[in-house]
């Protein structure tokens, strides 16, 4: 929030034009958070940020992504406002990201602005259901693994441990079932009562033929939502996470040598925009500069 507008102009120097890109924590906003997050200005104020550098540099382009509940909220709504006042045209709505061959049912909010002239993302590339990418197309072809194991060639390529009970619980799961699928012995008991009852999208498993659920900074955990692998007694790798994010199949995310831990690279994979969506608004970036690039003022 300290962030000095000079400071940014300076790494966006030495262009034609100048786009600022920017993502404020999703968390306060998100469906997963709500009830749990109250206001705390260095996460809720960073949009506002955000909004302050771009009236201070005035960059020909800007673009956001957040989760597509941020459009409710007054602090979206200001910023806005404030590119607005600045003389941006502004386009923002959903994205449904397997119409753009994510293989992934992930709805984000993209915001895209220019002073340039009216600016909007491409046409989806894979619009009908017949077309989207499914988790058999993507992960369908690493090697098969036992919970807890890793593949010697990819290290990765890893799976978190199950109790006793999550192995029996994976073992009665169907692709595309819940836990009320399961015998009574193994249902949870906060899945017993009446609140738990709302909450039937955990301890899945995946289906092969569809896009998977969205993926989380917990996506490495079977009870944590539907990240049971389709037909392997196991949750998903966080390899096999990283590619239903889109990342290349050889992406590190570590050093080489480093400790693997689940939860920080669990928070890589699930927290980042999925490389395919950062391709959709570059490619919708520099079409629309193809088309209005000589009107910059």
């Amino acid at each position: 929030m300290t962030l000095s507008a000079d400071f940014v102009a300076d790494h966006l120097s030495g262009g034609s034009y100048r786009l600022l890109a920017g993502c404020a924590p999703c968390q306060p906003f998100s469906n997963y958070s709500r009830g749990r997050y109250t206001y705390e200005p260095n996460k809720w104020g960073l949009l506002n940020a955000f909004g302050r550098l771009v009236m201070e540099i005035r960059p020909e382009l800007v673009t956001m992504e957040n989760v597509f509940q941020l459009k409710n909220h007054k602090v979206f709504k200001k910023f806005q406002s404030t590119l607005t006042e600045q003389g941006y045209y502004v386009w923002f709505d959903h994205i449904d990201c397997h119409h753009y061959g994510l293989p992934q049912t992930r709805r984000r909010l993209v915001l895209l602005a220019s002073r340039l002239g009216p600016i909007m993302p491409i046409a989806a590339t894979h619009p009908s259901k017949v077309d989207w990418k499914t988790v058999r197309q993507t992960i369908e072809e690493l090697p098969p693994l036992a919970a807890g194991e890793a593949a010697s060639i990819d290290r990765l390529h890893v799976s978190s441990t199950l109790t006793e009970i999550n192995m029996k619980r994976i073992r009665a799961s169907k692709p595309g079932g819940t836990w009320r699928d399961w015998p009574e012995q193994l249902i949870a008991e906060c899945h017993k009562r009446t609140t738990g009852k709302t909450y039937p999208g955990v301890y899945g498993r995946m289906e092969w033929d569809t896009p998977s659920p969205t993926i989380t900074t917990q996506c490495f955990g079977f009870g944590n939502g539907r990240f049971g692998h389709p037909q392997q007694d196991r949750a998903i790798s966080l390899r096999e996470a990283a590619m239903l994010q889109s990342f290349d199949r050889e992406y590190a995310f570590i050093e080489e040598g480093q400790k693997i831990n689940f939860k920080g690279i669990g928070r890589l994979i699930g927290n980042a925009v999925p490389v395919r969506l950062g391709e959709v608004i570059g490619q919708s970036i520099l079409r629309h500069v193809e088309k209005f690039g000589s009107s910059v003022h």
